[in-house]
């Protein structure tokens, strides 16, 4: 089993300037305790789960770049872009520069969307719920035909190509992992099954969580499509302490959380820490926490 690492929150000191080296400390510390990956919110406004919009939030595909240039192991993804933030041929051409960059380091997380407040505030169109789930699926069409070489003209509802030319391409084959993030069981569970190489669920209970997999498996089922060549992962708050003080998790209650995740069938565990900055929860996750998690077996693996 592996385990991701989000970034969701870069208010750490009131010296702006500092916040890059603080940044550059956490990822390069992350990767030393063992992290598979390191993820970043793609938002423009920070959002109310932490804290006031006002808060600092990086632009999230010029952060990763920025970690790309600071590690060396680490795979980096956004957890999750919205589709109404960037043209889709921009945004393929981005994630396709990152992961050249990177050597080949770079997942692809997409979603319809949710924040109206930091498209209203930045002039971005927000259409109704039922348009972006549609830009959505041209968005993943066009990734796969321009990740394909295939220079053919795009003719969709919303986007028009005349020649979706992406040069150079990935260094991943067949392309950077496509995360699909999201829950929902019709729309973009299929999505998932269709176009996707990897889930996310977040925040989710054990009973809820085996019903959206099982949802998935149906939708893979239905199309022919082998259920476990989906990467499963999902995202969930982690303070961990030495002592378990303040209500926070001791090492071995967290290895029992993942073990939890891997008994259900996920592939990696991506976790998010309110004391990310402190030296204690990356301490405890390379000597204690990781070594373990890395041995569990994934159900259905």
């Amino acid at each position: 089993m592996r385990v991701g690492l989000q970034v969701p929150n870069f208010t750490w000191s009131d010296d702006q300037g500092q916040l890059g080296d603080t940044f550059a400390t956490i990822a390069r510390r992350a990767e030393r305790a063992g992290f598979y990956s390191l993820w970043v919110m793609d938002h423009f406004f920070q959002i109310s789960l932490n804290g006031p919009a006002e808060h600092e939030m990086l632009e999230g595909w010029s952060a990763l770049a920025f970690v790309a240039g600071v590690t060396n192991h680490m795979k980096l993804g956004t957890m999750v872009t919205g589709v109404t933030y960037r043209q889709p041929a921009l945004l393929v051409k981005t994630a396709t520069t990152l992961d050249v960059l990177s050597h080949g380091r770079a997942y692809f997380g997409i979603g319809v969307g949710w924040t109206e407040e930091e498209h209203r505030g930045l002039g971005l169109p927000f259409p109704p719920t039922a348009e972006r789930f549609e830009r959505l699926e041209e968005t993943l069409q066009i990734a796969h035909q321009m990740w394909a070489g295939d220079e053919k003209p795009y003719q969709g509802k919303y986007y028009q190509l005349e020649r979706p030319l992406n040069s150079p391409q990935s260094v991943q084959k067949p392309h950077p992992p496509i995360v699909i993030g999201g829950t929902g069981e019709r729309k973009t569970l299929r999505l998932v099954a269709q176009y996707g190489d990897a889930c996310n669920f977040v925040r989710l209970g054990k009973d809820e969580l085996q019903r959206k997999l099982n949802v998935l498996r149906d939708h893979c089922q239905s199309i022919g499509r082998p259920y476990t060549e989906i990467e499963k992962t999902t995202m969930d708050p982690l303070y961990v302490t030495r002592d378990g003080r303040n209500n926070s998790y001791t090492p071995e209650a967290a290895i029992e959380y993942f073990r939890g995740q891997a008994a259900l069938g996920i592939d990696q565990a991506i976790v998010y820490m309110p004391n990310v900055a402190d030296l204690e929860p990356l301490d405890l996750l390379a000597t204690k926490i990781i070594p373990e998690v890395e041995k569990m077996e994934v159900a259905g693996r």
